[in-house]
């Protein structure tokens, strides 16, 4: 299933595995090799204090006497990575409402395109919000995404309250009927007080406009930007109940250890990863097979 990550993030697996192989070829495992597992985990974009964990939990597996080959490394090491992507899980089968947000330059705009593609394949209906009214291109992004796409879009006037563009669009969602709304949030940290403000009040609306459909929030982190994306991740998060990370730019660091680092400081769940302009490089994110994948031979 994940082999289009192998094909697609080259830089991840180069760099990442095939330093691991190394460690799980050894014959026998000693706190040499642990230190050098601590760094290549720090290297990945990790973290310090995920890695500590981990490192932590396979010393003591190596004190116990269970922890003596390169295979047992890789087996245990494995276990802990797959426990911290899944500890926290959060359904978003079949979203009716989707608010995006996160920076600028995260990727926000694209993903909703991506998004639109994958439902316009099982004929559902999308709407998109252009509720970013303060950035110029921003709607103009979006109109030539939805024409791509075959979404219908909702757009205000530059300027305009974001709030009050979502509240009709909102009621368009409901008139018109669509299956999917798609909300295109602005991410201006600059004025991050008014902008948190601002996605409270849009988040409010949806939830009193929409409040029986299904309804999902979902944070567009640039992975490139590694451990520099937590604050703003944190900050969002308190403003808008995130329900799932999509993390996008995959095929452009050669990092892969973000994952584990956000799943575990953050507690959020990350739901897809983005690695491609095209409308097909979105897929579903599997934390055992993308571990599989990772410390595959």
């Amino acid at each position: 299933m994940f082999n289009f990550i192998k094909k697609n993030l080259q830089k991840i697996y180069h760099n990442i595995t095939n330093k691991l192989s190394s460690l799980f070829s050894q014959s026998s495992i000693n706190d040499e090799t642990l230190k050098e597992l601590e760094l290549i985990l720090l290297q990945a974009d990790t973290g310090v204090k995920t890695t500590k964990n981990i490192i932590t939990d396979l010393r003591s597996l190596h004190a116990q006497g269970s922890l003596q080959l390169g295979s047992d490394l890789k087996r245990a090491l494995a276990e802990k990575l797959i426990s911290i992507l899944t500890k926290q899980q959060k359904s978003i089968d079949n979203p009716e409402i989707i608010l995006l947000v996160g920076i600028n330059g995260s990727g926000k705009t694209t993903n909703a395109a991506k998004i639109a593609y994958q439902a316009s394949i099982v004929g559902k209906r999308v709407l998109f919000v252009a509720a970013d009214t303060f950035r110029a291109a921003a709607p103009e992004q979006l109109s030539s995404w939805a024409s791509k796409t075959g979404a219908a879009i909702e757009v205000g006037k530059t300027g305009q309250d974001p709030a009050s563009v979502v509240f009709a669009g909102c009621q368009r969602f409901k008139d018109e009927q669509f299956d999917l709304l798609i909300i295109d949030t602005a991410g201006r940290l600059q004025s991050k007080t008014n902008l948190m403000h601002e996605l409270e009040k849009i988040k409010r609306i949806i939830n009193k406009q929409l409040s029986h459909k299904n309804i999902v929030t979902l944070l567009t982190i640039d992975a490139m930007l590694g451990q520099n994306s937590f604050e703003q991740a944190e900050l969002f998060n308190k403003s808008t109940d995130l329900s799932g990370i999509i993390l996008t730019k995959m095929d452009g660091t050669g990092k892969g250890g973000i994952v584990f680092s956000i799943a575990d400081q953050l507690g959020i769940p990350i739901c897809y990863i983005s690695y491609g302009e095209t409308l097909e490089c979105y897929k579903p994110f599997d934390a055992t097979t993308y571990v599989q994948e990772l410390l595959a031979d």
